[in-house]
Order: C-alpha cells, then structure tokens, then sequence
C-alpha cells in the first residue's frame, strides 16, 4: 500500500470511527438517563432489595443497564484509541505482533488493536 492509498483509507476509518463515536456518546447518555431512573425509582419507592420481591427485578435491572454502560464506555474508549493510533500513524497494526491487521477485520472492527491470531489468543 502507498502513503497516498494510506491516507485515504486513514480518512475513511478517521469518518467511520467518528460515526461511531457520535453513536457510543449518544448511547452512553441514553443508558445513564436509563441508569439514573432506576435509582430514582427505587429510591422513589423505598424498596428493600434483599426482602421485597420486586427488589430482585430492580437490582437485575439496574445492574444490566451498568454491565451495557460499562460496555459502551469501552467502545468509546477503544474508538478514542483508534482515532489516536490514526494520529500516531500506528492504525492499522497491532498492538501485540506488530504485524498488519487485514483490512477486512478493520473494516468489520474500525477500532480492532490486535490482528486476528492475537485476538484469538487472548480469548
């Protein structure tokens, strides 16, 4: 690949990653409205976790919508990386061999860090 075809294709992941930058803070903002009702709600109601049988239904709840959180706050973090890596010249190459990642995993996974066999390998 040349320096021009490069930054072409730096270009076009720098928009993709955008994209799904401005989609990771809208969903981060919508679980942490969704968060924040649950607390509202159970502080509203004065349930008892522990005793009220409801109280199971509210802290199953509340600890999805923290585990979806969470995961979105990753991505966000994971896109922020790569939008940084873009920068440093280092996109496109993993982060644990140092070899090329395939352009169809980048293109299926914009914010990948690691080529496949590495991802394998720490699963």
């Amino acid at each position: 690949m040349t320096a021009g075809e490069a930054g072409a294709g730096w270009r076009a992941a720098r928009e993709i990653l955008a994209a799904e930058r401005t989609e990771a803070i809208a969903a981060i903002s919508a679980l942490a409205r969704d968060f924040d009702g649950i607390i509202d709600a159970a502080y509203a109601v004065a349930t008892d976790d522990e005793h009220d049988p409801e109280g199971a239904t509210i802290a199953f709840e509340r600890a999805q919508v923290a585990a979806l959180l969470e995961r979105a706050r990753r991505r966000l973090a994971n896109i922020d990386r790569a939008l940084a890596r873009i920068t440093e010249g280092d996109y496109g190459t993993c982060e644990n061999c140092g070899q090329p990642i395939p352009a169809g995993r980048l293109a299926a996974r914009p914010a990948a860090r690691t080529c496949i066999g590495c991802a394998a390998a720490a699963e």
